[in-house]
């Protein structure tokens, strides 16, 4: 394509709204596999379909991840999830004893700072941030004598959280005994396609409903990238979630939180002593997220990012 055509393209997909027209024109040259194909790509590009869904993948971490049609596409800010769970699952196999940690007995929080509204989409969306975290002492209290760490991805989605947190666990030399589940058909098969190398053991159904009794009680590590856009906000959300990715993974009922009540409600019988549940939320959500763990039984803390616009609630089990 001539350089005069390139800029035709960036300029089309700029006027449709796409804030990130010269990466997304690369990379729909990059994918398309003649002038056809590439023009109806750019067609349902500015006709709102997530890039992603035209792309066959998204990028979370470093990682390629496969999405497509129907498929909740990870966003770039729920990495902050990610390094928090890392954080913990670190601590819980090699308790802190280095700088950056507070040792005056006071929880310390993960991240500084007040950050902005984080909705489901948003700031962030396309340049992931990765602040540095710092870990509480008080989280070392399901410290394993061994190098394996049992994680279940609930509401997985493509698995993009799980497969993160098992590879990057992996290069630290701790193994991760990974469960990954979710409701949505197209979603579980993606998520078997990404996770397959992982070794991971994926399962359709809702919520806790499919997920083997053999892990109750000894999950460490719960991630739960629950959907927690109030019902009547879906309305404002951009075409190309609203309309192209599953309502179940973005509507959490009339508060948002309807999804979280039902997990924070059984996870204690799931975690293992010392193991973690986090969940994503809005900043306005996260401090009623946090009294609904306390509610059944977790101690609940508040982490913030404010470059990623990231807000994440951590439960624990005593």
């Amino acid at each position: 394509m001539t350089l005069s055509a390139t800029e035709t393209l960036v300029a089309r997909l700029r006027a449709a709204g796409c804030v990130f027209a010269e990466d997304e024109a690369a990379l729909l040259l990059d994918a398309a596999t003649d002038a056809d194909h590439l023009e109806s790509l750019v067609t349902q590009r500015i006709d709102g379909f997530p890039l992603e869904h035209l792309l066959g993948w998204a990028e979370f971490r470093g990682l390629r991840v496969a999405v497509g049609p129907g498929v909740f596409v990870p966003r770039q800010r729920t990495s902050f999830l990610v390094e928090q769970a890392i954080a913990l699952g670190r601590s819980m196999i090699r308790p802190p004893v280095s700088a950056g940690i507070a040792h005056d007995g006071a929880a310390t929080s993960a991240a500084a700072g007040t950050t902005i509204a984080a909705a489901r989409t948003g700031a962030g969306a396309h340049q992931p941030v990765r602040p540095r975290t710092l870990t509480d002492p008080a989280e070392t209290i399901g410290a394993h004598a061994d190098s394996t760490l049992v994680a279940l991805d609930m509401c997985c989605g493509c698995g993009a959280l799980g497969l993160a947190f098992a590879k990057e666990m992996a290069e630290e030399g701790i193994r991760v005994e990974l469960t990954a589940a979710d409701i949505e058909p197209a979603a579980v098969a993606c998520a078997r396609r990404n996770l397959g190398t992982a070794g991971a053991r994926v399962v359709e159904g809702d919520l806790f409903d499919p997920v083997p009794a053999d892990l109750r009680g000894r999950v460490d590590i719960l991630l739960a990238n629950t959907p927690y856009v109030p019902s009547e906000d879906i309305a404002w959300m951009p075409p190309e979630a609203r309309d192209h990715e599953p309502r179940r993974a973005l509507d959490g009922g009339a508060d948002g939180l309807d999804v979280l009540r039902r997990i924070a409600a059984v996870a204690g019988e799931w975690l293992c002593a010392g193991g973690h549940l986090l969940v994503e939320e809005s900043e306005e959500q996260a401090p009623v997220a946090a009294g609904i763990m306390r509610e059944y039984g977790l101690s609940a803390r508040i982490v913030e990012c404010e470059d990623m616009g990231a807000t994440v609630v951590i439960g624990t089990r005593a």
